[in-house]
């Protein structure tokens, strides 16, 4: 099943091959603490949040993770 902006943070995290992939464009993000409050959320969601503006996170370049992920993901 491919990942959209509608895939909860919680797939791509348990996933190890979307993990990795999530790593590459957003460093560090699978180890912050802070992750288990978005966990649940799907990345339209989190792109919506003002704090990923605030982190240059745009559907843009959510867009572009979703393309390579989903060449690596089932």
């Amino acid at each position: 099943m491919p990942i959209t902006m509608d895939t909860p943070l919680s797939t791509l995290l348990d996933d190890p091959q979307a993990k990795k992939v999530l790593d590459q464009y957003a460093p560090g993000v699978s180890t912050n603490p802070m992750i288990g409050m978005v966990r649940g959320m799907t990345l339209k969601a989190i792109v919506g949040l003002p704090q990923a503006a605030q982190l240059g996170l745009t559907e843009e370049k959510v867009k572009a993770f979703l393309a390579e992920v989903n060449k690596y993901v089932k």
